[in-house]
């Protein structure tokens, strides 16, 4: 989301992995605040768990001052969860100096299915200086061969790894540059962006 043209919308705490919830609260007079409760109740009966016998119980009343407070942000969490915001501020600052991202074009943006939890954004450049996402919300993905002509690099070029969610700073576990043109294995919950670099005579 951070790397894609549209503008980046961060939910409340998401930065720093808040572990509050954000439900609905709102408090007027005694009457309103029965109508409203019922009101939330009727309108999220439209997923089974609420519309179940006791599905009103999973529904925090909405005037009562526990359910404010338990939405309130623990700043703490900030340097608790120091690994996130440090994933957040580095793609930010990919989205800003890059110059490719920075451009905000979707339309050199296209994609493409690489599995039923992984896909792939490539950004055109033109010139050759593209980018490549690879996003992996599953298992670990072995790509051998390569199945997808948009993970092909630009002509006498070969893909590097710019950025990744493995790093270790992140408290991933590292992740290896591709193999050449024709193979990768792309590890499970994983995220890289690669660019083009030129092929030397002695790489083949």
């Amino acid at each position: 989301m951070l790397l894609t043209p549209c503008t980046p919308l961060l939910f409340m705490g998401q930065e720093f992995a808040a572990s509050a919830p954000f439900l609905y609260f709102a408090r007027h007079e005694d009457e309103l605040n029965v109508l409203i409760r019922k009101g939330r109740h009727d309108f999220m009966t439209q997923f089974p768990n609420i519309a179940s016998a006791d599905g009103g119980k999973l529904l925090a009343p909405p005037a009562d001052e526990k359910t404010f407070l338990r939405c309130k942000l623990d700043h703490a969490e900030r340097e608790r969860n120091a690994q996130v915001v440090a994933l957040h501020r580095d793609l930010l600052r990919l989205r800003r100096e890059d110059p490719v991202f920075s451009r905000y074009d979707a339309r050199c943006m296209h994609g493409a299915v690489l599995g039923p939890e992984a896909f792939l954004l490539r950004f055109l450049d033109g010139a050759g200086d593209d980018r490549l996402l690879l996003v992996n919300l599953g298992a670990t993905l072995p790509l051998h061969p390569m199945p997808e002509p948009l993970l092909a690099p630009p002509h006498g070029c070969r893909w590097r790894l710019l950025w990744n969610s493995e790093e270790a700073r992140y408290g991933g576990n590292g992740m290896h540059e591709p193999d050449g043109e024709h193979s990768w294995r792309l590890p499970a919950h994983a995220m890289a962006v690669l660019v083009p670099q030129t092929l030397k005579e002695d790489d083949g």
